[in-house]
C-alpha cells in the first residue's frame, strides 16, 4: 500500500505558510515539531462561531446515532488494508459489495445530519475558505491533543497525520473554488438554488465518489494496475478520516464535554477540507485513466 502523500515541497510549503521559522530544514518534520514553532494562541472569533454553531444545533442531534457511526466508521477504516488486498471487487455479471461497504455507516450520519439541517448551521456561522482561516484551522488542529488523537484512533501514523494536516494548509487555492451556495455567481450553467450548503456538498461527495468504486473498477478491471489501486489506497483513507472528524465534530455538539469552542471550529473546518482535496485527488488517481495509467493491452 502506498505511503500518504508526502513530498519535500510540501513539507516547505507547510512550514513557510504557517511561520513554523524554528523548524530547521534538515529537521524530521512531525506535528510536534510544528507545535512547537507556532503561535499557541486562539483567535476569539474562532471560538465564537464554535459557541454560535453548538447553540443553534442544541438538542437537535441524536448522540447514540453519532457514537454508534463513528465506532462503525472506525471499522471500516480498519478494514481498509483488506479491501485494498483484494483491490477489485469479484462478481460474475455485477460487482460484489466491497467500497460500498466502507461508507455505510458515513450514509447513515449524512441522513441524520441533514434531517436535523446541521449543514445549513455551519453554511451560515462559517466563513469561506480563506487563507487566514485554513491557518488558524490547522494552528488548532495541531495545538489540539483531543484532535490529533482522535485521527491517531482513527489509525492515522503520525505520517499520515502530518499529511492530514498538509491537506488542510497547502491547498488555499483549490479550496477557495468551494464556496457557499449563496456566493455562487447566478450565471453559472446550474440552478444554484438546487445546491447543498459546502460541507454537506464535501461530505456527500467523498460517500459518492467510494460508492461509486465497486461499478468503476469491476467494469474497467482490464484497465487497472497495482499503481492506481496504491495510489487511490491513500486518497480513500483520507476521506473516511475526514468525514469521522466531522461525524466526531457533530457528536462533539451534542454532547459539548471534549472539544473547546476553537477545536470545533477547527475540527468541521479541517475535516471539510481533508474531504475536499482527496475527493479530488481520488478522480485523477482512479477514475481518470489515461493512456500512460492504463494496464497494457493483453493483445496487440
Amino acid at each position: 500500500m502506498t505511503d500518504a502523500h508526502i513530498t519535500t515541497e510540501g513539507q516547505r510549503q507547510l512550514v513557510r505558510t504557517l511561520g513554523a521559522d524554528r523548524v530547521d530544514e534538515g529537521d524530521q518534520l512531525t506535528l510536534e515539531r510544528l507545535r512547537e514553532s507556532i503561535d499557541g494562541e486562539t483567535d476569539p472569533e474562532f471560538a465564537s462561531m464554535g459557541e454560535t454553531i453548538r447553540s443553534d444545533l442544541s438538542g437537535k442531534l441524536d448522540t447514540e446515532l453519532l457514537e454508534t457511526e463513528l465506532e462503525n466508521l472506525s471499522a471500516q477504516l480498519d478494514r481498509l488494508p483488506e479491501v485494498r488486498e483484494q483491490g477489485i471487487p469479484e462478481g460474475e455479471t455485477e460487482p460484489e459489495v466491497l467500497y460500498r461497504e466502507l461508507v455505510e455507516p458515513g450514509w447513515r450520519v449524512y441522513d441524520h445530519l441533514v434531517e436535523v439541517d446541521f449543514f445549513e448551521s455551519l453554511e451560515a456561522n462559517l466563513p469561506q475558505f480563506t487563507p487566514e482561516h485554513i491557518e488558524e484551522t490547522a494552528h488548532e488542529l495541531i495545538g489540539s491533543d483531543a484532535l490529533v488523537d482522535e485521527l491517531e484512533s482513527l489509525g492515522f501514523d503520525e505520517r499520515e497525520r502530518l499529511a492530514v494536516v498538509m491537506d488542510v494548509v497547502n491547498n488555499n487555492t483549490r479550496l477557495a473554488r468551494w464556496v457557499p451556495a449563496k456566493d455562487i455567481p447566478e450565471e453559472v450553467e446550474f440552478d444554484v438554488e438546487h445546491v447543498p450548503p459546502l460541507h454537506q456538498r464535501a461530505a456527500g461527495g467523498v460517500l459518492l465518489w467510494i460508492k461509486a468504486l465497486d461499478v468503476h473498477l469491476w467494469q474497467k478491471r482490464i484497465l487497472i494496475t497495482d499503481e492506481i489501486l496504491d495510489d487511490g489506497y491513500w486518497d480513500i483513507k483520507a476521506m473516511l478520516g475526514g468525514f469521522a472528524l466531522l461525524t466526531k465534530a457533530a457528536l462533539e455538539v451534542a454532547e459539548d464535554d471534549e472539544l473547546s469552542d476553537a477545536q470545533l471550529t477547527a475540527a468541521i473546518t479541517a475535516s471539510a477540507a481533508i474531504m475536499i482535496v482527496n475527493q479530488e485527488e481520488i478522480c485523477k488517481h482512479m477514475f481518470w485513466i489515461t493512456e500512460e495509467m492504463r494496464a497494457p493491452p493483453k493483445a496487440r
